[in-house]
């Protein structure tokens, strides 16, 4: 790979930039010649958390502080991409085309609002670009590796890198645009933030069954994204038609997996939303986020729910109470142990030989409640489950 050392002034860099608010993407500089986001490049961040970062890079050019080395690409009929420092480029290129304020003099002033000298001084301070040629492959693992930025690459961001194409460029112009409509919508089951991939990102886990980094190779060079977006409007629209409520616990389920075991399963919306709510309000249930899986592997793990066990002291109370009737009664203080025929229907059992059971199974609406707990033999108990 060949580089080569340059400068170029902010005003230079920033000749004929547009910023799309629709997509939010810094598209041009350089009069044109210069593509500020390509297509493996992650959405513009700097703007989030009140603008601060896009603020301090101002900042930074008024007080003369040094910015870093920016990195392009030069492409085979001359026209150049920023490889590392979009972001920077494009918190310049939004001040000086006024799209937020910094503070002078404790007042806000935006560029053409500001003196002329301090327009002057921004538009001429210079920086220092490597201007690098090379095959594809080179250019992609030199972009996965840089980080002048200071903000890391993510796994789903390098593989939009590795993998950019036709496909990735139209699947985040759904899955990573913040201002598409649906957001808000998908944000109910999707955990994460769209500029940074995670809402693309799962829906390519659910469309390729968790085999992202293959999916994406297989597609690179689509022109549509069909299947993608079918896959994940019909995951949504499944669990719409199960639950009508709405519960936080929904948000970053992996609803995908769930799909493609049990969507080919009848299930009765009204009695999975009846018994979601309820398992919902249950004290007993620890783990609300496993109320969904429980549901739709029909309410048999109850691992899944974490249920509340009965604690030391309740054991302990209990125990005592059954073993000191057990030997009153010339009986086993493990009350189906006493009821049997065999050489334990008389064993008393020491406290570390046996465990806390509902007397009525918590699934059957028993509860964690010291009235429904019965010590038994570890045998008995093992084998007695939900009967």
């Amino acid at each position: 790979m060949h580089t080569e050392l340059k400068q170029y002034t902010v005003a230079e860099l920033c000749e004929g930039f547009v910023y799309n608010e629709l997509e939010e993407k810094g598209l041009y500089g350089l009069s044109g010649k210069l593509t500020i986001q390509p297509e493996y490049q992650r959405n513009y961040l700097y703007a989030e958390d009140n603008g601060r970062k896009e603020v301090a890079v101002v900042e930074s050019v008024l007080k003369q502080y040094p910015l870093g080395l920016l990195y392009f690409n030069r492409l085979p009929d001359g026209r150049l991409e920023v490889l590392d420092g979009q972001q920077r480029i494009t918190s310049l290129g939004r001040f000086l085309t006024d799209k937020f304020s910094v503070m002078s003099n404790e007042l806000p002033f935006r560029f053409h609002a500001l003196p002329k000298d301090k327009q002057m001084l921004i538009e001429n301070t210079s920086l220092l670009v490597y201007e690098c040629e090379g095959t594809e492959s080179e250019i992609k693992q030199w972009f996965q590796t840089i980080n002048i930025a200071g903000i890391p690459l993510n796994p789903q961001e390098e593989l939009n890198a590795v993998y950019s194409g036709p496909f990735v460029t139209l699947a985040r112009s759904v899955f990573s645009n913040s201002r598409n409509a649906n957001v808000q919508k998908w944000s109910a089951y999707v955990r994460g933030a769209v500029k940074r991939q995670d809402f693309l990102h799962t829906a390519l886990d659910w469309v390729s069954h968790g085999q992202v980094e293959e999916y994406m190779q297989a597609h690179r060079r689509d022109t549509q994204i069909d299947e993608l977006q079918a896959q994940f409007e019909d995951v949504i629209a499944w669990v719409e038609s199960l639950f009508t409520d709405h519960y936080n616990e929904m948000c970053g389920q992996p609803w995908g997996r769930y799909y493609d075991n049990y969507h080919h399963q009848p299930y009765d919306h009204k009695a999975m939303t009846a018994q979601a709510a309820t398992l919902m309000d249950d004290p007993c249930v620890k783990n609300r986020k496993g109320v969904f899986e429980y549901l739709l592997g029909g309410a048999t793990d109850t691992r899944l729910l974490d249920v509340r066990v009965f604690d030391e002291a309740t054991k302990r109370r209990v125990y005592r109470r059954q073993t000191e009737e057990a030997r009153h009664a010339g009986v086993s203080n493990c009350p189906l142990c006493a009821m049997g025929h065999e050489a334990h229907r008389t064993k008393i059992y020491k406290e570390s030989e046996m465990e806390a059971d509902h007397v009525a199974a918590w699934s059957r609406g028993g509860q964690t409640t010291e009235d429904n707990c019965q010590m038994l033999c570890r045998t008995h108990n093992r084998a007695k489950g939900n009967r």
